[in-house]
């Protein structure tokens, strides 16, 4: 009993205190979730320096609608922006689009708030909500399936099913009467918002398409075909905004994502480009990957990325990978293997599934020399990749013989 008093107590400060900070979109939609600016590591896996967004959407209309929800970090705002929207309506639904945790934290409050709560969600989403949260879901669930309907009034939702992006739980919910896909994690991005709330507000090529490119290839990327198939699924849907779980909403050129899109899930290059990557102990290698980007710049190459693998949050060279058309690796021989920010760097290439790429290799070592050999086979394993012949083989620092090969590197990367 004094357990139900303190959390009634708790419930009524946090509505009398009143922090609301929601965002309007249409005339009965509105933007319930914040920016996190704190988090330096999305998924613990994706470096963030600026923060993310996290947005839930909820819809007022004869029945209420909230469309997923919010990561435990912004929480309290999230409960701010709930009950000054909703007022004091109960909650009809919850469409859970994805029920990965960084969207599900208010799940089992919302359940115990509002005891009428339909979740509305997949069957696979369904089952992964009883693997992440111990709550019995006995009548109080609603399953759907692909082009499966649901009417709340003056509006009426559809429902796709876009399984691997980029959990196999995934599903999209398109609006019939707004016009309005909310696609889950398709088509968001790193960062916060900094209050402006539609892509169209940002410079596409400046301020947007970096970190947007980075998080379809660290989230996303592996999953080229998934997308390419959700992508048939709506073709001929009337779509007039994207409202994704993270980042800006798309109202306006909303072929300026999708062609993006198509070409990322098609493992197209955008540009023609070079990408070095590097790993080096003692300066050697990173002497290698300097003279041979110099040559490729005074040949005529536009585009040349040079990276460190140890100073540079590997999502970063991903992302570059997934925009250029070559790709160089140079790796020191450590103990006898692949230096290991070197290989992580692979790895998450391979894991990737990134194609249709000229792949050049230069190993280094002061004996026992195998980081070439261990970079192609990780290359190997990969699909649709033109390795280049042979390995550049460097013998603790570059010599005269070695610039040469550089020069014949630079003019087969040249005409690649």
């Amino acid at each position: 009993m004094m357990m139900g008093v303190l959390m009634n107590f708790v419930e009524n400060f946090r509505k009398g205190i009143d922090m609301h900070n929601f965002r309007q979109i249409t005339e009965n939609l509105y933007n319930v979730g914040a920016n996190d600016r704190r988090i330096r590591m999305f998924e613990n896996a994706h470096i963030v320096p600026r923060g993310m967004s996290y947005n839930s959407y909820l819809l007022l209309d004869e029945k209420t609608v909230l469309l997923d929800g919010v990561d435990n970090a912004i929480i309290e705002q999230f409960w701010q922006n709930l009950d000054a929207t909703l007022g004091d309506r109960q909650l009809d639904y919850l469409v859970i689009n994805h029920i990965e945790p960084d969207h599900c934290h208010p799940y089992t409050e919302l359940l115990r708030r509002y005891p009428g709560m339909t979740i509305v969600a997949t069957k696979k989403a369904l089952t992964m909500f009883e693997q992440f949260y111990d709550v019995n879901l006995e009548g109080r669930t609603l399953e759907v399936g692909d082009g499966d309907t649901l009417e709340v009034g003056k509006h009426k939702f559809t429902f796709y099913l876009a399984p691997m992006v980029h959990w196999p739980e995934v599903m999209m919910t398109y609006d019939n009467t707004s016009k309005i896909l909310f696609s889950a994690d398709a088509f968001g991005t790193f960062g916060p918002t900094d209050g402006k709330m539609y892509a169209d507000q940002y410079k596409f090529e400046e301020e947007y398409l970096p970190e947007v490119r980075r998080y379809y290839a660290s989230i996303i990327g592996k999953y080229g075909r998934n997308v390419n198939m959700i992508f048939d699924k709506i073709a001929d849907l009337d779509i007039q905004m994207f409202c994704t779980l993270h980042g800006p909403i798309w109202r306006k050129d909303l072929h300026l994502i999708l062609d993006k899109y198509r070409q990322w899930a098609s493992y197209i290059p955008e540009e023609r480009g070079v990408v070095i990557a590097y790993g080096t102990v003692y300066g050697n290698t990173a002497l290698v990957a300097e003279i041979l980007a110099n040559k490729l710049a005074d040949g005529g190459v536009e585009n040349v990325r040079v990276y460190d693998v140890t100073a540079t949050d590997p999502s970063y060279v991903l992302a570059d990978c997934f925009r250029y058309d070559r790709l160089v690796f140079a790796s020191v021989t450590f103990n006898a293997e692949l230096f290991p920010f070197m290989e992580t760097l692979l790895l998450d290439l391979k894991n990737h599934n990134l194609t249709n790429r000229t792949v050049a290799l230069i190993e280094n070592g002061s004996w026992a020399i195998s980081s070439g050999r261990k970079m192609r086979e990780i290359f190997e394993q990969m699909k649709g990749l033109n390795i280049l012949e042979p390995t550049l083989s460097i013998k603790s620092s570059p010599k005269d013989a070695d610039i040469e090969a550089l020069d014949e590197l630079a003019r087969t990367l040249l005409a690649a």
